[in-house]
């Protein structure tokens, strides 16, 4: 039986009632003024209705001119946005001891709304659109730095449990510590205690405005994977300094658009998982970083699919809590299911098809939605 992925953990003073979570995907489901929709309202109950411990929203907005630039994007940089996103966690906390989080982000250099000039570290160009960027004045990063702290506040005011910052995947505070796209040389450019100050003064602003008792955590890349971006020795610096700031967990991540766009770069482990030895691909980097971790929580992410495997992941101290996304979205009831006793691996093909849907419309499973139309065709046919 799966007693330690079924037992309750703590990030920070809050306790999430099992180790599974749903790690932040975007889902492009948000109504146009950047509040739960009452089908993202459905899509997340039904992970809460699953079993899942403690739900991550797709990212979330701090700032107007930080948007992705897509229509469905949660958003907390206006007050008037709390009272729908209270409907949500209203919603959630409907079910017993589930937990939700919002994942805070400002898009940077990743902007693809052409109305805004995406702002980054260093000037560059937007790895989507091949737009010009805008190199972030001091004056800039400080207003980023509020934004982040008056969107952790409308978050706790809408009844979130803790929050999430994205530190990863090629948004601005990943561009910040990204040598490949921060070449600055004032206190926010050089050395990896000045590219990592930007994510530690966010985080002191969020303990100023929501105090030390609201859980923040990140998910934090560790390795670039491409020339010349974050390496993982800078990675593991990183982790050690968010854990003095006093950061409550760490879900280890890596790559971004350049790693995708660049062949040449350097090796990454590929998410397509067609085998049981392509999963768990961030586990070597990981069994690295848990030694440095003293009692924050490091969670596990990056192609889990056997439950068997996962709970032995805790029992050996490899990791706090396992993140999936892409499982959940083919079975949000992947975890009722395994509690229940069936241990076979999550029916995720890991195809990645999901991803595409999320840019375009409603974030949802092709190869779910293809078997269950082809059933209903032979049930229709006398077949099933």
């Amino acid at each position: 039986m799966l007693e330690t992925l079924f037992s309750p953990k703590k990030i920070g003073n809050v306790e999430i009632p099992n180790r599974l979570m749903r790690s932040a995907t975007f889902t492009n489901m948000a109504s146009p003024d950047g509040i739960p929709s009452d089908r993202s309202i459905e899509f997340y109950s039904d992970l809460a209705k699953g079993g899942t411990g403690l739900i991550i929203t797709g990212m979330a907005s701090v700032a107007q001119n930080g948007s992705f630039g897509t229509k469905g994007q949660l958003c907390f940089f206006d007050d008037a946005q709390i009272a729908g996103h209270k409907k949500m966690t209203e919603a959630i906390h409907e079910y017993s001891g589930v937990r939700i989080a919002p994942q805070l982000n400002h898009a940077g250099r990743a902007i693809v709304n052409p109305k805004i000039q995406p702002i980054t570290p260093s000037p560059t160009t937007n790895p989507f659109t091949r737009a010009e960027t805008r190199e972030a004045t001091i004056d800039d990063i400080k207003d980023i730095i509020k934004s982040f702290g008056s969107a952790a506040r409308r978050a706790y005011e809408s009844g979130y449990d803790m929050i999430q910052l994205h530190g990863g995947h090629g948004f601005l505070l990943s561009n910040f510590l990204s040598p490949h796209l921060n070449k600055r040389t004032d206190e926010y450019g050089g050395s990896i205690e000045n590219r990592i100050r930007i994510i530690v003064e966010v985080y002191n602003e969020i303990r100023d405005q929501v105090g030390k008792d609201f859980p923040v955590f990140i998910k934090l890349n560790i390795d670039d994977y491409c020339e010349g971006g974050l390496n993982f020795e800078d990675g593991k610096e990183a982790v050690k300094m968010l854990i003095n700031a006093g950061i409550d967990a760490i879900e280890p991540t890596g790559g971004g658009p350049d790693t995708m766009m660049n062949p040449k770069g350097r090796s990454y482990p590929t998410a397509k998982i067609s085998s049981p030895e392509e999963e768990n691909f961030f586990l070597p980097k990981v069994k690295d970083l848990k030694p440095l971790m003293k009692e924050t929580p490091l969670i596990i992410m990056g192609g889990i699919r056997n439950p068997e495997f996962a709970e032995k992941l805790l029992n050996d101290g490899t990791g706090d809590f396992i993140a999936l996304s892409r499982p959940l979205i083919y079975e949000p009831d992947l975890s009722n299911r395994w509690k229940s006793g069936d241990l076979s691996p999550a029916k995720c093909v890991s195809c990645n098809k999901c991803a595409t849907t999320g840019m375009s419309g409603d974030m949802h499973c092709v190869t779910k939605k293809k078997a269950e139309k082809r059933r209903k065709r032979l049930e229709a046919q006398g077949k099933a």
